[in-house]
């Protein structure tokens, strides 16, 4: 079921899942998600990037950028990036809610209008911090037993780590930490963060080797970005069907690497 709204929430769900973007929970945790699924458990999926900028702008160069690799306008590319989403979410048969802010590209354009502004320190007085902060508090109150996770904010795209702030603010130790993949697989990543973040973090890793194909094809629904990670965070020059598998093949390789997918906590035990 897809809301569109907090308040047609309901205390049900036993794990919900914080998204930055339309596709950062398929791609880090679509194997745990896909267990708890075959389990029983109710799962809800929260993604925050999920609005249109206006039509007329203003796009920052590098939103110029990406219009033209994809042969898109900005609305057409979120609107193509919705029905992605949904596509993923029945894959892996779980409720989503999209809050409705705007992708940090769109968001302050004037600053983040460079690769390199988005993968950093999040800019003074972006206007996510406190959206977020409001919308994680409907959360709380809303599903007062649901089990949080959010994301390490590895890579340091500045909306995972803002989403990583406000829900440290929010749950406290209590939240559950996954690894932000693909960028989690690229040398010396998870190290960085991890020393940023400190603290006692230990990690859980959660066997997903049942699930892995149903993880793949929810990864796989999101075409339009694909021919971009495999590019911008993999390394390699491919697209269509080679970009495909490529990602598949770093999935695969990575969950066989450390035993399915990784989780990182202070309390309670990601199942």
């Amino acid at each position: 079921m897809l809301f569109h709204d907090l308040r047609q929430l309901h205390g049900r769900y036993a794990h919900v899942y914080l998204s930055p973007h339309m596709d950062d929970v398929s791609l880090s945790c679509g194997g745990a998600i896909a267990g708890q699924r075959a389990a029983g458990e109710a799962v809800l999926v929260v993604t925050i990037c999920t609005a249109a900028p206006p039509a007329t702008g203003p796009f920052s160069t590098l939103a110029e950028e990406f219009h033209r690799e994809w042969g898109l306008s900005a609305a057409e590319a979120v609107a193509a990036r919705l029905r992605e989403d949904q596509d993923s979410m029945a894959v892996l048969d779980v409720d989503s809610l999209l809050v409705g802010m705007l992708d940090a590209l769109y968001r302050q354009p004037a600053v983040y209008d460079r690769r390199e502004t988005l993968f950093g320190t999040p800019a003074a007085g972006d206007p996510l911090v406190l959206a977020l902060r409001d919308v994680f508090a409907g959360l709380r109150e809303r599903l007062p037993v649901a089990r949080f996770y959010a994301p390490l904010g590895v890579g340091s795209h500045v909306d995972h780590l803002i989403t990583y702030q406000a829900a440290a603010e929010c749950w406290g130790p209590t939240q559950v930490l996954y690894e932000d993949f693909p960028y989690v697989v690229r040398e010396g990543e998870l190290d960085r963060r991890l020393a940023q973040v400190g603290g006692d973090l230990r990690p859980v890793t959660v066997a997903i080797a049942p699930h892995l194909q149903r993880k793949l094809r929810a990864i796989c629904a999101y075409t339009s970005q694909i021919d971009e990670l495999a590019h911008s965070q993999l390394g390699h020059q491919v697209s269509g069907d080679e970009a495909i598998a490529v990602m598949r093949a770093t999935a695969s390789a990575y969950m066989h690497q450390v035993g399915g997918e990784r989780f990182w906590e202070r309390g309670l035990l990601p199942g």
